[in-house]
């Protein structure tokens, strides 16, 4: 029982992360998932103008009883 007793003890500090150089197939891929999530807002923008898809409005009730 020498040295810190009770608390926490002080965690060791990781090593540094070596920055890795992409190949050429990791920065096609990036690519095509930024140009994916691009068509994906971009159909979501639109079908938030258009509203429902294909639908004429819903259940419609009339006015008769």
């Amino acid at each position: 029982m020498s040295g810190r007793q009770g608390g926490k003890a002080k965690p060791l500090k990781a090593p540094k992360k070596e920055k890795k150089e992409d190949d050429e197939e990791d920065k096609a891929f990036k690519e095509r998932q930024r140009q994916e999530a691009a068509e994906r807002k971009a159909m979501a923008e639109k079908a938030k103008q258009k509203g429902p898809l294909g639908s004429g409005g819903g259940i419609k009730k009339s006015g008769k009883k």
